[in-house]
């Protein structure tokens, strides 16, 4: 029997098959790509009726072709996406966020403490310090991005965790180029193994590279330093 007749035969590809009005529903939603979209977009995209898209959808999950995502910003809505796309941190929320949608507290609590626990041991350091850190010792099983440590720390000083500062570029700020933010422990921080400092020498001003031109009614004054501000609140 001779196998020169033989063809082999094309090896099929996913969506192979699918219904005209299948068809239609999956290329609309791949037209969106990272982006999702909402099932109600999809009527006036397709120009199909409600109970045709619902039926199509049902097949499209069955045959794996798309999946359903949460929106973080449109909980209620229900969005789908091409099965071979990665949905958005617009759509995700980003690292922040679980596959609920919902706000991983857990997570970011978890960073927080670590970011503390390396400001504490390096006294004072600039956002990037902090992150080259976790990136040399490892210390989260998932990558976090130099921008998403500058948001943890921001909210650290919202929440009076940490305090920044601009550095004087002496002392503990010898590394760190003059006039650059950085982030120290709050005052009477127990755990920076020594005792708490007192309120005179915690006061910003002690570390300010403007003090010289600090005066009462001035451009520079403590009834307008954010800094000062925050230490009178502490």
């Amino acid at each position: 029997m001779s196998l020169l007749n033989k063809r082999k035969k094309p090896e099929s590809k996913p969506g192979d098959g699918l219904l005209e009005v299948d068809r239609k529903v999956l290329d609309a939603i791949k037209s969106r790509k990272e982006m999702a979209i909402w099932s109600r977009d999809l009527k006036s995209e397709t120009s199909l009726p409600d109970q045709v898209i619902n039926k199509s959808l049902k097949n499209l999950l069955n045959a794996s072709l798309i999946r359903e995502v949460v929106h973080v910003k449109q909980k209620g809505r229900k969005h789908y996406i091409g099965a071979d796309f990665q949905p958005s941190t617009e759509v995700t929320g980003g690292l922040w966020y679980n596959d609920d949608g919902e706000l991983d507290v857990a997570y970011v609590d978890q960073l927080k403490d670590l970011c503390l626990k390396i400001i504490r041991r390096l006294k004072v350091a600039t956002a990037d310090g902090v992150y080259d850190f976790f990136k040399a010792n490892r210390l989260t099983h998932t990558e976090c991005t130099s921008q998403q440590i500058v948001e943890i720390l921001r909210s650290m000083v919202l929440d009076n965790m940490i305090i920044d500062v601009k550095s004087t570029g002496l002392g503990e700020y010898h590394s760190i180029p003059v006039g650059q933010v950085c982030y120290r422990c709050s005052v009477g921080d127990a755990n920076q193994g020594g005792p708490k400092a007192g309120a005179l020498v915690s006061i910003p001003c002690g570390v300010c590279p403007r003090i010289r031109q600090c005066t009462p009614d001035g451009l520079i004054s403590p009834s307008t330093c954010v800094y000062f501000t925050k230490w009178l609140d502490f």
